[in-house]
């Protein structure tokens, strides 16, 4: 996948807001418009803290996790 290809298909991924956590569970708020994903040990505020990926270091990480080396390969298992 390309890199427009892949933040495509992260942007679907992602959605247009949500989040996840809980007692004991570390906290992840994500966000397709720009590719934002924040996560920390506690409640977070998405507005006024920084995101651990956005846009581009989101496609890098999405490569390593994926393992997606080649932009030519298509990834099943992300779509």
């Amino acid at each position: 996948m390309s890199d427009d290809e892949l933040s495509e298909a992260l942007k679907k991924s992602l959605g247009i807001f949500g989040g996840s956590g809980g007692p004991g569970r570390i906290h992840v708020t994500r966000q397709g418009s720009g590719l934002k994903i924040w996560a920390s040990h506690e409640i977070h505020n998405h507005v006024t803290a920084k995101p651990i990926f956005e846009g581009k270091a989101t496609i890098e990480m999405a490569r390593y996790i994926y393992n997606i080396g080649n932009p030519a390969d298509m990834q099943l298992p992300l779509l």
